[in-house]
Parts: structure tokens; C-alpha cells; sequence
């Protein structure tokens, strides 16, 4: 199908990518808290920040690496108090990702932040819930919770995450595994994802964001996950790029987001197109856009303006977002026809 779409031109390219319909499917709903809210929710909650205004909290935002973004991420999440508090944070992402065309949303949430806090489980997930149920009333926007486990805590405390969270077992359709990667490889966490899978829940992992391609290795191996979050560094293993492309193993890679922690710090040198070349099954993806700038469109349109990819890329890119996600074939099959209608009518004659 892609091939069809080759004579697209160029200049077309930034609408088409903000038109096409889509997924996002790598998205930290605290990562999507712009300075704004924060001093917002920081004010209705009575919480201090350590920066004196919105634009000194922005000014923060240079990072070196994973960890100098995580300090200030988990210092922007103390302001979530209330299930309003998250409701009001997840509603205000949908309202973007709806205005970008994104037509299912599914969200990662860490609730290990949150009750280290001592806010609920129950505040958590039914704030995050309830934006995602208006979502799809409101905004005609598929959304669905993916619950995370924080890597760099110990998998007894993950365990427990999951156990605490049964109650409302009805409002998350997977779990995950984010925070700082290196020096917790997938292995330490083999009890904990048998037990969701057991569940039936889905399961995906952050995996070769900044480690090598072992911890790939080992999220498809010991975890058994359905997805690898980042997987960017499986470029430096031919086998490894073989053997998800023939399983066909979605990544969910996060262009600005690479860029702005350097992992790729010019995204001339990013592989997103290589990974695609080679056949693998990669999407597009915002991460945490309030701090690394920029949400889906911004990610897609960045990307394209650093490479010479094409309309047939972002068409590849987008019906991978759609067969990747965890929604109902049903749906799926609806959206894949939008978005070949989409791309067939940019590639009209006379289509401007």
C-alpha cells in the first residue's frame, strides 16, 4: 500500500502528517504536565515549587541525560493531589492529542509516584479514568491506561503496585516498565510481568532507550512483552533488527524525546527511517512532551524535517501506531481505512 503513495510530494508533507490519523501509544500522562498546570495545580493544592515562576521551571528543562529529565519530572508530579488534580492533567493531553488526530491514546501512569506520596491508588486511577472515558464521549478519542512499574525500585515494591491496583483492575488494560534504565535490566522484573500476563493483562517495557540491546533481548525473552518502548539501540545489532522486524515488534520510538536526553542529540543521525527500511514495525511517539517540546505532530514534523523520509514513511508510520495498539480489531480496521482514504486523496491528481 505504501508504494502507492510515493508520488506524493514533499511540500504536502506537513499537513498529511498532521492530518493522518494515528496512535500514540509511548505517552507519560505526568510527562504531559506544562509548566502552567503545574503552577496552576500547585496553587490550588498549597504545594511550594522550588522555582519561583513558570518561566524558571521551563529554563530547568536542559537535560544531559534519563536521570537529570527524572529528578525534575517527579518534582513537577508532586502537585497531583486529587482525583481532579488527574483528571484535569489527562483531560488536558487528550484535548491536544484529539487536535492532533490521534484517534487512540494509550497512556502510561505511574502510581508508584503518586502513593510514595500518599495519594490513593484510587484518586490515581479514577482521575486518569474518568478523562479517559469523556474522551472517547466528547472528543471521539479511543483512550485506554497502561499502568507502569518504576524500575529503579525494588520488584517486591512492584509486585505490591500491581496487588494494590486489583480493585480497579476494570480501568488499566496493561502494565509497563520506565524509569531509569540503566542498571535495571528487564530481568529484575520476570515475577511481576508472569503474574499480569497470567492476568491477562497486556505488557510492554521500556527497553534500549539508553542501555544496549541486551535489555531488548531480555524484555522479549523474560518478560514476553508485545511491545518495546524506545528499542532505538537495537541499530547496533544486526541480529537483533532481523529478528524484530521477521516477529515484527513494535517500537514506540520518541524522536524529540531521544533528542533532547541525547540519545541522538542531532536528529539527523536519528535511525527512526533505518528501523523502518529494515522492515521493523516502529511508531512515532511524544513521551513527555511538556519537557522534551513537543506532542505527536511535533515529534512526526521534526522528524521529517531532519531526514528524507517520505509520504510512504508516514503512512508506514502511521498504520504501525494503528496495528500496534491494544484497541479492538474492529476499531483498528476502521481507522486503517481512514487513514488509506487520507493518504489516497493526497495522492489525487491535482491534490494540493
Amino acid at each position: 500500500m505504501a508504494e502507492a503513495f510515493a508520488a506524493i510530494p514533499c511540500a504536502q508533507l506537513p499537513a498529511l502528517l498532521a492530518a493522518m490519523p494515528k496512535a500514540e501509544l509511548h505517552m507519560h500522562i505526568e510527562g504531559s504536565l506544562e509548566p502552567e498546570m503545574i503552577f496552576a495545580l500547585a496553587q490550588r493544592n498549597s504545594v511550594t515549587l522550588p522555582y519561583p515562576s513558570v518561566e524558571a521551571l521551563r529554563a530547568a528543562y536542559a537535560f544531559t541525560d534519563l536521570q537529570s529529565f527524572l529528578d525534575i519530572y517527579y518534582a513537577g508530579a508532586s502537585v497531583l493531589l486529587t482525583e481532579q488534580d488527574f483528571y484535569d492533567m489527562a483531560w488536558a493531553y487528550l484535548q491536544r492529542a484529539a487536535a492532533d488526530h490521534v484517534v487512540r491514546a494509550e497512556l502510561f501512569f505511574d502510581p508508584q509516584t503518586h502513593t510514595a506520596r500518599g495519594v490513593p491508588m484510587q484518586t490515581v486511577i479514577l482521575g486518569l479514568s474518568r478523562a479517559c472515558r469523556d474522551a472517547q464521549a466528547q472528543l471521539g478519542v479511543s483512550a485506554a491506561l497502561i499502568l507502569c512499574f518504576l524500575r529503579h525500585l525494588s520488584e517486591d515494591e512492584a509486585l505490591q503496585t500491581l496487588q494494590d491496583a486489583l480493585p480497579w483492575r476494570d480501568h488499566f488494560i496493561g502494565v509497563g516498565l520506565d524509569s531509569s534504565e540503566v542498571g535495571h535490566p528487564p530481568e529484575k522484573f520476570q515475577r511481576v510481568f508472569a503474574r499480569a500476563r497470567d492476568m491477562g493483562l497486556h505488557v510492554v517495557a521500556h527497553a534500549g532507550e539508553e542501555a544496549p540491546p541486551e535489555y531488548i533481548r531480555q524484555a522479549l525473552d523474560l518478560l514476553k512483552v508485545q511491545r518495546i518502548d524506545h528499542g532505538v539501540q537495537a541499530v547496533r545489532d544486526k541480529g537483533l533488527m532481523q529478528r524484530l522486524a521477521r516477529e515484527r515488534m513494535p517500537l514506540t520510538v520518541c524522536p524529540l524525546s531521544n533528542q533532547k536526553l541525547q540519545v541522538f542529540p542531532d536528529l539527523r543521525d536519528h535511525p527512526l527511517k533505518a528501523l523502518l527500511d529494515a522492515g521493523l514495525c516502529a511508531t512515532v511517539n511524544s513521551d513527555d512532551p511538556a519537557y522534551f517540546g513537543g506532542y505527536v505532530n511535533d515529534n512526526l514534523r521534526a522528524m521529517f524535517a531532519a531526514s528524507n523520509m517520505d509520504a510512504r514513511h508516514a503512512w508506514q508510520l502511521a498504520a504501525n501506531s494503528i496495528d500496534a495498539s491494544f484497541a479492538p480489531p474492529a476499531d483498528k480496521a476502521a481507522w486503517r481505512a481512514q487513514l488509506d482514504e487520507c493518504f489516497t486523496e493526497a495522492a489525487a491528481p491535482g491534490a494540493a
